[in-house]
This record gives C-alpha cells, structure tokens and sequence, in this order.
C-alpha cells in the first residue's frame, strides 16, 4: 500500500506510541485515504507488544472536521457511501475492540465524524478552547454514525440536543457531559496527556488488555449477565503472574515487576 503522509506515527520512550492526523489544509479530514491508514496503524498498534498506550492527535488548527465533504459529494452512488462510512465505522470498532488504551489529544474543534473518533477513544483530554459537535444536521445529512460513539459516553437528551442542533458545545461542557475527561490550557495540553499516558504505561500491560476488553464487553449486558461475565474474567485475571506479582508488590511495599504473563 502507498504510504500516506497524511498520518504520521512516532515511538516514544514507555511504550507510548502517538498517531498524528497531518492534513491541515483540509482540516484532517477523515477521508477514505485516512481512514483506511488510521485502520491498518492501529491493527498493527494493537499487535505491538512493546506499544502501552496510543495517542492520536490533529494538526493545524483543530482535531479533525469529520468525513470530506468533498469526497461525499463526489461519490454520487449508494455503494460508494456504504464503504466510506462501513470503513469509518471499522475504525471506530479498531479503537474501541483493540487491546491498548487510546487517548485522544485534542485542540481546536473535534465535528462529526471527528467528534465520533474522541468519543471512541477510550480517554479525552482538550484544550481549553476545544469546541465539538455533530453539525450534520446543518447540511441535511444527520450524524447517525458519529451518534453511536457519542451516545454511548453522554446521556440521551444531552446527545439529542447535539444532534437536533448542531450547535457546537465547549471543553468545559463536554467534560460536563463526559464526552472528555479533562481539559487545560493549551501551553499545558501536551505535559497533561504525557503525564497521563505514562501513568497508564507503567501498569500492567496484560492487565489493561483484559480490563479494557471487559469494560466494553459488559456494558451491552443485562445487570445479572454483566456480573457473571466479569467474575469469570476477574477469575482469570487473578489467575495471572501479573495479578500475583502486583499483590505481592503492594503488601510488600514495592514496586511492582510486571511480566506481562
């Protein structure tokens, strides 16, 4: 596949692996072309053993403005619509169903089917000037797809007011309604996610893998079915070295020797 230089990704040290979104110009636009390159690095991502945590980020002036309005209008034919948001929808299912934890770094504005990639990152951390939305309705075309990730980190009225509206929402609000974690000033932005993504590197990775799996997993079930479910997975998660090493590190007042076993 030809590389595309419209995504860039870097190694840093502690197992912290950070995918930046470089087409300013269309305001890293979730086309075709990226996401088909955002898919294939984050499969590859999920199978590095020496990847902890992933970080994807926009450039220029904001996150990402969603799908190309362009490259919409020119596909003309149901096929073409059905592949371009059935292939944004695997994206979305790549971040969400893969084995490390994904934080999303975001400045400027995160719309549509950007604001749908912060809500499927499993952490969101915003400037403060950050502004997200699901405007579709403002050109005739509702955000149903963005609406699956978002209605799933913000209650149903809150969400439905999104996308009745269009209206933009701020940090502060989106971290009102737990679309975001957190937001800070922009000199700050990058300290704050760092500080965070090594937090959660120097856990156990295996650990991370199984709780992360379980946490999606359980949310689609009935009460009694979710609690059955997660006993058998905290079964089998005790059952690890990683569970026995990170007990015994804790009573004996160390730190702990994670192997990953």
């Amino acid at each position: 596949m030809k590389e595309n230089l419209n995504i860039i990704l870097t190694f840093l040290d502690e197992g912290i692996s950070r995918i930046k979104i470089k087409d300013p110009s269309n305001y890293n636009a979730l086309s075709s072309k990226n996401i088909i390159s955002l898919i294939n690095i984050f499969k590859s991502l999920n199978k590095d053993d020496k990847t902890k945590v992933i970080i994807i980020e926009g450039s220029g002036k904001g996150f990402s403005a969603g799908h190309d309005l362009k490259e919409i209008r020119s596909l003309k034919n149901k096929p073409k619509y059905k592949k371009l948001f059935n292939s944004c929808s695997k994206l979305m299912l790549e971040i969400i169903e893969g084995r490390k934890p994904v934080i999303a770094k975001v400045h400027g504005a995160a719309f549509a089917a950007g604001c749908q990639l912060v809500a499927s990152c499993d952490l969101a951390i915003s400037s403060d000037d950050a502004i997200f939305a699901t405007p579709g309705v403002n050109i005739g075309l509702f955000c149903s797809t963005p609406m699956v990730a978002v209605s799933r980190k913000v209650s149903r009225k809150k969400t439905m007011k999104m996308l009745l509206t269009g209206d933009p929402i701020s940090a502060a609000y989106a971290k009102e309604i737990g679309l975001i974690n957190d937001h800070y000033p922009i000199s700050k932005l990058e300290d704050e996610v760092l500080k965070l993504a090594k937090k959660i590197a120097s856990k156990s990775n295996l650990t991370i893998k199984i709780g992360k799996k379980a946490f999606y997993k359980q949310l689609e079930m009935p009460l009694s079915k979710a609690y059955k479910y997660t006993s058998k997975v905290m079964t089998e998660n005790a059952m690890k070295l990683d569970a026995e090493e990170g007990i015994s590190a804790f009573l004996e007042k160390r730190n702990a020797r994670w192997k990953n076993k």
